[in-house]
């Protein structure tokens, strides 16, 4: 049971997981499809239905329509890219709106450029080379509400004389950016065009904890996914009410003791290392990152933490967990 006024498990995941789900929300659930235009691209195979790749505000397709390349149909609440033919000349369209919506100022979620650009896929749940349509940079995705990928490392130490046996290294985040001062997981980082997930983990693991690349590459441990469909608001920076759907690609390392993670960039203020207790009561009071708290939470669950014994939301908690994140033609 949790204390008065702090946050049960599952608003938690709640707080991260918040796009309706129609079983249980079909009001709501409507609501948004009946609004929201599916960012499609059209099908190699003249036979197949379009597959949809984001989903999109009605302010942010108008921004579109009349533009060469691309099409909006309202009735069907379609918007298209019809220009280029392949993964590189898609890209290139893409880049040149992004710029273009950039350097008019429109939308502030651009002010967050960041020079890196984030794949694109057919199917959101099977992020493949065949499967590759375009390239979108990464400040403009929440625009399209495209599926982005990232990974999320928990790095822990055994200690027999703390709570479950172990402690874990936490992070705050730095004041300056987005989630300012919030908590987060030991390493965490979006991938990469181009980049393989665990080629992303040893690069942030070096740039955000100062961990170095053989220790990373001989201990960490791919663990699952963790993914949600987040609706951003506003410590997100930017508008808010864009869709972004999201997948974390989990991975665990036991740490020696001796190997302190420290920042190395300007991502993170400091380390903790802090008992699951600590943890528990952090996580209680919001002050993780909201994916970041789901991650956690996914933690507990694998290490026995987390269980029906002491979870009445414990079943729900673990399904919503794992999201499945392609996404459905609007109409």
């Amino acid at each position: 049971m949790a204390a008065p006024n702090s946050a049960t498990n599952l608003e938690l995941v709640d707080d991260c997981d918040r796009f309706p789900y129609f079983q249980t929300n079909p009001e709501a659930y409507e609501r948004y499809m009946n609004t929201l235009y599916a960012f499609q691209v059209p099908p190699t195979d003249p036979d197949s239905p379009p597959p949809t790749v984001g989903l999109v505000l009605p302010r942010v397709a108008e921004v579109l329509r009349g533009l060469p390349d691309w099409e909006i149909d309202d009735d069907a609440l379609t918007l298209t890219l019809t220009g280029g033919t392949d993964a590189a000349s898609r890209s290139a369209i893409v880049a040149q709106m992004a710029a273009a919506m950039r350097k008019t100022g429109h939308f502030q979620v651009l002010a967050k450029w960041r020079n890196e650009l984030y794949p694109v896929y057919a199917t959101a749940s099977a992020p493949t080379t065949t499967n590759h349509l375009f390239d979108i940079e990464r400040a403009a995705s929440p625009l399209f509400g495209i599926v982005t990928y990232g990974v999320h490392l928990t790095g822990f130490v055994r200690d027999p004389d703390a709570p479950h046996g172990l402690k874990i290294w936490v992070p705050r985040r730095a004041r300056a950016k987005t989630y300012g001062s919030m908590l987060d997981n030991t390493v965490a980082g979006g991938v990469a065009t181009g980049e393989e997930p665990f080629e992303t983990l040893v690069r942030e693991a070096a740039e955000e904890a100062s961990l170095p690349e053989p220790l990373i590459r001989e201990r960490a441990t791919a663990v699952g996914t963790v993914s949600y469909f987040y609706i951003r608001e506003e410590r997100a920076g930017g508008e808010t009410g864009l869709m972004q759907p999201e997948c974390q690609y989990a991975y665990d390392i036991e740490l020696p003791p001796d190997v302190v993670p420290k920042p190395n960039d300007d991502e993170v203020e400091g380390f903790y290392l802090w008992t699951v207790n600590e943890i528990k009561a952090a996580l209680s009071r919001r002050e993780f990152k909201p994916n970041c708290a789901i991650v956690m939470l996914d933690f507990f669950v694998r290490q026995g933490i987390l269980t029906i014994e002491n979870e009445p939301d414990y079943v729900q908690i673990v399904a919503r967990l794992h999201r499945m994140i392609d996404l459905p033609k609007v109409r």
